[in-house]
């Protein structure tokens, strides 16, 4: 069950949404967020890195003629790169089309039932099954962010661009909320299934990964059924559709110096984004293989990061409306640069673990806050009636961000067989990212989506 702090939905209304309809997008991050903590961050990454693709000892693969051995960490970042590069290239196309029918709930749709199926078989993985475990991962990751590029569109159909930094707060928190819920669940499973009623060593992590796909698809339901398309349908076939996505993309090609601060935002983010992507991926592999964590204390250090970010969501949309959602953001970036020197340092007090856990409350405030005013962001700089397209081009950046990122971590650790090295290497994302920033105009990018709307 879902308990919205205050008691009431009320305060989620929006000029456009009640705050039934509100809630009920929201929930879809509550939904696809225990992919991110269970999968990506916490159990499965460290799993496949640590025993399906046989940790230190790695994968032995020939290339070129010559055996090598891919660690197991490098190894799942390959796969997270070949996914991500699989939506940044469909992302534009398929948002575009989906634009051109009025069908970003359609495609949402085919996108959970992907996630849903692919993760579900991920627990068949086991020692050996790099291969097969590695090809079912890459199709529900790729349905995990390529839904996203959907979901985000509907935030302009829910709120006008002054609600959008509370609105996408409220979204992200709700979804840490959600993957922190089915990670402690996860944890009393493999722990204390006593609690849930059950004999010891009844789960394993197999089961916790079938749990995923089952939130998924459950707290999936509210969007699907709620909330509304709040553009006019276009009677057109799906090739119809298909043909006029094309059309549509040369139209934004064609004039992308009107969307200049459009494109300025989406290079930023593009490297912003490296560096937190790349945090939330790595950080268990981290604290598993350098600060020797048990997988029971790594659950507690992302429960306490979870819930952290719920907060660190909303505290920011609320600073967004103080001074402005560009400038939010740039405070953001400039704590995680403290986080990522603080990791390379994690230890100088003697005490590695307790600072960790201390870098991890500061970066769960920042986590979903920055990632959160970002989407708010996109979402001001969006016309009426191009949701999908546009936020595929947000997706472009952010999966050519989850690309690059993990590409540049795995391949320092390839050549230096150092994690420490590699997360120091974050910062040049960030303040690159900032540097970029201060290029960007809100009010004239706000303006601009306001005047190529289609209403």
């Amino acid at each position: 069950m879902v308990t919205i702090p205050g008691g009431s939905i009320r305060f989620l209304r929006t000029s456009k949404a009640s705050g039934g309809e509100v809630l009920s997008w929201a929930l879809y991050d509550f939904a696809n967020s225990a992919f991110a903590t269970t999968i990506l961050a916490v159990i499965f990454n460290r799993y496949y890195a640590g025993v399906v693709a046989g940790g230190a000892e790695g994968v032995s693969l020939a290339i070129f003629g010559q055996e090598r051995t891919i660690h197991g960490a490098a190894m799942f970042n390959f796969i997270v790169t070949i996914a991500m590069f699989l939506v940044a290239v469909s992302s534009p196309i398929l948002g575009a089309w989906a634009d051109s029918l009025a069908a970003k709930k359609r495609f949402l749709s085919a996108y959970i039932l992907l996630g849903v199926l692919s993760t579900a078989m991920l627990s068949q993985a086991g020692p050996g099954t790099w291969l097969s475990s590695g090809i079912w991962f890459i199709l529900a990751n790729f349905a995990f962010a390529g839904g996203n590029v959907f979901y985000n569109a509907f935030l302009r159909d829910i709120a006008s661009p002054d609600e959008m930094g509370r609105i996408s707060g409220w979204g992200w928190g709700i979804g840490y909320l959600g993957g922190g819920t089915l990670l402690l669940l996860n944890l009393l499973m493999l722990q204390a299934p006593h609690l849930l009623g059950f004999p010891p060593d009844t789960f394993t992590v197999h089961h916790t990964f079938m749990t995923v796909s089952v939130w998924w698809a459950l707290f999936s339901i509210p969007l699907l059924v709620k909330v509304k398309e709040r553009v006019p349908v276009e009677k057109l076939s799906m090739v119809e559709g298909a043909v006029d996505s094309f059309r549509r993309l040369g139209h934004t090609f064609r004039n992308i110096r009107r969307y200049r601060q459009l494109w300025r935002f989406l290079v930023a983010y593009l490297f912003f984004n490296d560096g937190i992507e790349t945090v939330i991926i790595m950080a268990a592999v981290f604290g598993d293989q350098v600060l020797g964590m048990s997988q029971e204390l790594l659950i507690g250090y992302f429960l306490l990061i979870q819930f952290t970010a719920f907060f660190g969501s909303l505290l920011f949309g609320r600073i967004s409306n103080a001074i402005g959602t560009l400038r939010a953001l740039r405070v953001t970036l400039i704590i995680w640069c403290i986080v990522v020197i603080s990791a390379f340092f994690v230890g100088w007090t003697g005490y590695p673990i307790p600072e960790y856990f201390v870098l991890g409350i500061i970066a769960g405030i920042v986590m979903g806050a920055s990632q959160s005013l970002a989407r708010a962001l996109q979402g001001t700089f969006t016309p009426v009636g191009q949701e999908a397209e546009f936020f595929g081009f947000f997706a472009v950046s952010g999966r050519f961000a989850a690309i690059l990122g993990p590409l540049t971590y795995g391949a320092v650790v390839a050549l230096t067989g150092s994690l420490r090295i590699a997360i120091l290497t974050l910062i040049l994302f960030f303040v690159t990212g900032m540097i970029l920033l201060t290029r960007v105009d809100e009010k004239e990018g706000r303006e601009i989506a306001l005047a190529e709307g289609l209403e």
